[in-house]
């Protein structure tokens, strides 16, 4: 009994020793378990090439590195984060998802009419894959190399659609080199997108009595001048200040300043827009505030051939009456109306630099105005043409309805535009990705040998 009692001691502390020596291994068990676990799961979900595989150099460009949650959360909000934005900074309402085989409008953007086009909703794994395309087209813009196989397929199919259809009856006959350097873009451009608009002595608007109407030529010259698009992109992009430092201010449509003054700015000097604002009464436009105390651009499409007087006869909307009671109840504003040689002047422009076929119908609002104002401005800033980082499917900033069409184009060669002005511009890689922002010479800063 005394040898025992004499052993249990040492039993003991070498238990206590074996126990400790347990735990601590269990505990590092466990530890490298979930430090293997944590890795696995990221390394799965922090993986924006696989969402984006048109560029292989991606895995290690910037923009992987800084924004691959970016990517993420934005394709996540996408189904879970629908925002119901009343302003810049206001709290997101919660929508969900529609369910796979619902039917949902899709806003056919270039027709400009209420009734919509129905299409189903394909499942989710389709439009996590337009995802996955809207994020190579944009990446594409940024480096000035983009082709409409990159669209999604319901894009693909909206531009085949249109070329199909022909509305306008546009038959081109120049020559296409989409290898042009810069300097004979923009000396084309100069050459052939001077401004030109309605001066009331062409049939029929002399004999209806436009001419009296019609104000005093638009030369109107600026140093520096800023286009802010209506992309939602802008929003969260604190760019106000900078925009309102510019000599003048070309807004679109009926995209407001209040409410957005810190992302949008709040100066407006020229404001262009298409004839439905005109025409429908949802605008307001012969009392709205929006379209006071500044210079107004409208246009409207027109056939290609520039056959005035059908094109009077039959407008996309009735811009010509609201044109002619404003003028008369306000002489003083400058009002013109753009001349339909002058819109297709710049679609010719377009196709000239693509070797696809472009759809056949009038160009933007955007790139409208974008050439507008380089004859102008000495030096031309865009905002948010080309998408930045903020990029989203929300298409306007003051609206709330998503589609990618809205960026890509449906109705106008949009695609094709964005590539022209990218190849165009002398912005900064970091100015076109964090602030949406290229930047063009003035047609007086060109310099053209012939």
């Amino acid at each position: 009994m005394g040898v025992q009692d004499s052993l249990l001691p040492g039993l003991r502390h070498v238990t206590k020793q074996l126990a400790k020596l347990l735990l601590l291994f269990l505990l590092l068990w466990m530890l490298f378990f979930l430090v293997v676990f944590t890795y696995f799961t990221d390394s799965q979900v922090n993986q924006p090439h696989r969402i984006t595989p048109f560029n292989s150099e991606s895995q290690h460009s910037s923009y992987v590195q800084h924004s691959s949650w970016a990517i993420m959360a934005s394709y996540n909000s996408r189904w879970r984060l629908y925002a119901d934005k009343k302003g810049p900074f206001q709290q997101r309402q919660v929508f969900q998802p529609p369910r796979a085989g619902e039917e949902f409008y899709f806003r056919n953007f270039g027709k400009r009419h209420p009734r919509a086009r129905k299409y189903l909703r394909k499942p989710p794994k389709s439009d996590y894959s337009d995802f996955s395309n809207d994020w190579s087209v944009v990446r594409g813009l940024w480096k000035g190399q983009v082709s409409s196989k990159m669209l999604s397929h319901r894009l693909q199919q909206a531009l085949r659609d249109h070329v199909h259809s022909n509305k306008h009856n546009v038959l081109y006959k120049g020559q296409r080199k989409a290898n042009k350097s810069r300097e004979e873009m923009l000396c084309q451009m100069k050459r052939q997108a001077q401004f030109r608009t309605l001066d009331g002595s062409e049939q029929p608007f002399a004999h209806l009595g436009f001419k009296p109407l019609a104000s005093s030529k638009l030369q109107q010259m600026y140093t520096t001048c800023a286009v802010v698009t209506s992309a939602a992109a802008i929003l969260n992009s604190s760019l106000g200040r900078e925009i309102d430092s510019h000599d003048a201010v070309l807004r679109f449509n009926a995209a407001p300043c209040k409410g957005y003054e810190k992302d949008v700015g709040s100066k407006t000097t020229i404001r262009i827009m298409n004839s439905q604002i005109l025409a429908n009464p949802k605008y307001n436009f012969s009392s709205s505030l929006l379209y006071k105390n500044i210079t107004l651009v409208a246009w409207d499409p027109a056939p290609y051939n520039i056959d005035l007087h059908k094109w009077y006869q039959q407008p996309d909307y009735d811009l010509f009456t609201p044109y002619k009671n404003h003028r008369k109840n306000f002489p003083e504003q400058p009002f013109y109306i753009l001349h339909p040689s002058f819109i297709w002047k710049l679609w010719d422009i377009v196709q000239s630099n693509s070797k696809e076929n472009i759809q056949p119908n009038p160009p933007s609002s955007g790139f409208i105005g974008i050439v507008m104002m380089m004859n102008f401005c000495e030096e031309v800033h865009v905002y948010e043409y080309i998408p930045s980082l903020r990029q989203s499917n929300l298409c306007h900033y003051h609206e709330k309805y998503y589609d990618a069409a809205c960026t890509f184009g449906a109705y106008h060669p949009l695609l094709y535009e964005k590539l022209l002005i990218k190849r165009m511009s002398t912005a900064s890689v970091e100015d076109v990705k964090k602030k949406g922002k290229v930047t063009l010479p003035g047609f007086s800063k060109i310099n053209c040998l012939l």
